[in-house]
């Protein structure tokens, strides 16, 4: 018997009746599973995770769509898939506009009920446990039924899950030229801090810290102090210097237990000064040897800009929801104020 290819519609001559041997029409929860399987690496486990479904449930989707199109989206080796096929790149070009409108639509929904609504913010560590908290309280009593979901992460983990569409909006930070992004808003800039036990001898320098004096201690800081092109691998290079970076985790809580654990001085942003507390760490100004990083709020222009998000937005920046739309929209950017932590962090508590 002769290999079926994928099924077709089929009417009749005179164009009368029902198909036969019909398949089901494209949907947009069929084109969701596909980008999410692309997002994923072409791994199905990772895929079915995120958009909730189960892995039989999400092949036999991507089966029926093959079938409605007429052609294959990947090759296959055995049950895994390892590549997009020609057809399938064309078709993710189509299918990415049109999830983002869907989901403007559904954002509309939300905005003209005003009752429920969820917000993905993309963001690191520091910055969802220091920064964030009271403005988002805030934005909780003004909308109460909204669910609030953060994503702690790397900085370019962030850009990425904006990127793909995972999340709202995307607070980050780099010492140099604005990360890449539809709108990149400044917030405030901030300086970077070092922590050794109480006894140690930097305490006793009787002069302000030089990178000298920190390249023959190991160093406890983020996980991107280890990549090359972090600005704290550049100051050291600029000073002729080659630091060891001997520990690195996401958060600051963590970096001051390591130090207290004797594994080195740790590196971490001044908004984190509250998690290291107690007699037995010291902290000395690094502000003079390292680059000031200023944190930025990145948005997306094909995204409809839900009332909650451009009040947090507003609150964030010290602006009026109309100016924040109004950028959104694609209009310059007036002339907002950008403080340095010391102000903003004071500033954002009187938010809330």
């Amino acid at each position: 018997m002769a290999r079926r290819g994928p099924r077709r519609r089929c009417h009749d001559r005179l164009g009368h009746g029902a198909p036969t041997d019909a398949v089901p029409a494209m949907t947009l929860t069929q084109l969701r599973y596909f980008a999410a399987i692309v997002d994923a690496g072409l791994n199905i486990t990772l895929a079915a995770r995120k958009v909730h479904a189960t892995q039989s449930g999400l092949s036999k989707q991507i089966k029926q769509l093959e079938e409605e199109l007429g052609f294959l989206l990947f090759t296959r080796r055995a049950r895994s898939l390892t590549a997009l096929t020609p057809a399938a790149e064309r078709v993710l070009e189509h299918a990415r506009p049109l999830l983002a409108h869907a989901a403007n639509i559904r954002a509309l929904s939300e905005n003209l009920r005003r009752e429920t609504g969820e917000l993905h913010i993309a963001t690191t560590h520091t910055q969802a446990r220091h920064v964030l908290p009271p403005v988002l309280a805030a934005l909780k009593r003004g909308y109460p039924q909204v669910a609030m979901h953060l994503a702690p992460g790397g900085d370019a983990e962030s850009i990425a899950r904006l990127g793909r569409g995972e999340a709202d909006l995307a607070i980050v930070s780099s010492s140099g030229d604005p990360p890449p992004g539809d709108v990149c808003l400044p917030l405030y800039h901030w300086e970077r801090v070092v922590v050794v036990p109480a006894r140690h001898r930097l305490t006793r320098l009787g002069r302000p810290l030089q990178l000298d004096d920190l390249v023959h201690y190991p160093l406890v800081s983020y996980e991107s102090s280890r990549e090359s092109g972090s600005s704290l691998q550049r100051a050291f290079r600029a000073a002729g210097l080659e630091p060891e970076v001997a520990v690195t985790a996401r958060d600051a809580d963590l970096i001051a237990t390591y130090v207290r654990s004797g594994l080195g001085i740790g590196v971490v942003a001044e908004m984190a000064l509250e998690s290291i507390q107690g007699e037995d760490l010291v902290v000395l100004d690094a502000g003079h040897l390292l680059p000031t990083c200023t944190a930025w709020l990145l948005l997306r222009r094909d995204r409809l800009l839900r009332d909650y998000t451009a009040d947090l937005v507003a609150r964030m920046v010290g602006a009026d929801v109309r100016d924040v739309r109004r950028v959104v929209e694609g209009e310059e950017a007036p002339a907002w104020p950008v403080p340095h932590w010391r102000e903003a962090g004071t500033l954002l508590r009187r938010r809330r």
